[in-house]
């Protein structure tokens, strides 16, 4: 009994922080900048659009909007593409190399972002790749790949050896092992993946910053820094803007929910 107030309470909590948050965001995109100063935390003296109308008229959203579902949709493909060949490779392989490839693509998770800032711009900038939607969509791979080997890899090794034996026998090559058989399998852990990287690709600000300097060719969170000035900051611009960018996360959740749910709970029950 007292475990399930306990856990209750904390839930409760957890719930709080996350809606109260959200509220301010959304109340905040219909007020003023004043509104917002004034009393943060209260409704809106009226539900006006006047925010969505001002960012659609004043700024680049709608390029800032194109040009990160296109960086996001290019980085989560390519990555999901190799992440999966290289976990298939790896699952199928029992020998020690494959062990240290793992090791190896595993290590990459201990390596802070921003220890890389310095020689990785240096480098991006030496082959002409800044300001490059490529440039920006090939670090986002990079950086992203080991961690999908490593949940790919962990699911693959799940399914039985035998379909792969089997289909061997008949004759089946290693693609089409793949294709046809592992992939198709491996849906939920694709689609819990797929999810994961776009929420990491899209909300990403570090790279962008880095290595984007042209006004036409920023993603959507680099563009809402132009709303913070040295003396002045508009929330209520930032707030909608935060709004805007909110809505294809909550598109592919949605469209992606059971195949999220289900990667979260493969291979949690056996037999």
């Amino acid at each position: 009994m007292i475990f399930k107030t306990v856990r209750a309470l904390l839930l409760a909590i957890f719930a709080l922080l996350i809606i109260i948050p959200s509220l301010i965001v959304i109340f905040g995109s219909f007020k003023s900048d004043l509104e917002i100063y004034e009393s943060p935390m209260s409704l809106p003296d009226a539900f006006k659009l006047d925010n969505y109308r001002t960012l659609f008229e004043t700024s680049q959203v709608f390029t800032n909007f194109r040009n990160s579902v296109f960086v996001t949709s290019m980085s989560v493909f390519i990555t999901l593409l190799l992440a999966s060949m290289t976990a298939f490779a790896l699952s199928r392989m029992v020998n020690l190399s494959a062990k240290v490839m793992f090791a190896l693509f595993s290590l990459g998770l201990a390596i802070p972002a921003q220890v890389n800032m310095i020689p990785l711009f240096i480098l991006f900038n030496d082959l002409k790749l800044t300001n490059s939607f490529f440039g920006l969509i090939l670090v986002n791979i990079v950086t992203t790949l080991p961690i999908s080997i490593f949940i790919l890899t962990s699911f693959f090794r799940e399914l039985p050896r035998e379909m792969y034996e089997v289909s061997a026998i008949d004759g089946a090559s290693i693609f089409r092992i793949y294709r046809s058989i592992a992939l198709p399998l491996s849906k939920p852990a694709m689609g819990a993946t797929a999810i994961f990287l776009f929420v990491i690709n899209w909300n990403d600000l570090l790279y962008p910053l880095l290595l984007i300097t042209q006004a036409d060719k920023k993603t959507l969170p680099l563009a809402m820094l132009d709303f913070r000035g040295e003396y002045a900051t508009s929330f209520s611009m930032i707030f909608t803007s935060v709004m805007i960018a909110s809505v294809p996360m909550v598109i592919m959740y949605l469209t992606m929910q059971r195949s999220f749910v289900a990667g979260l709970t493969a291979g949690a029950v056996k037999g």
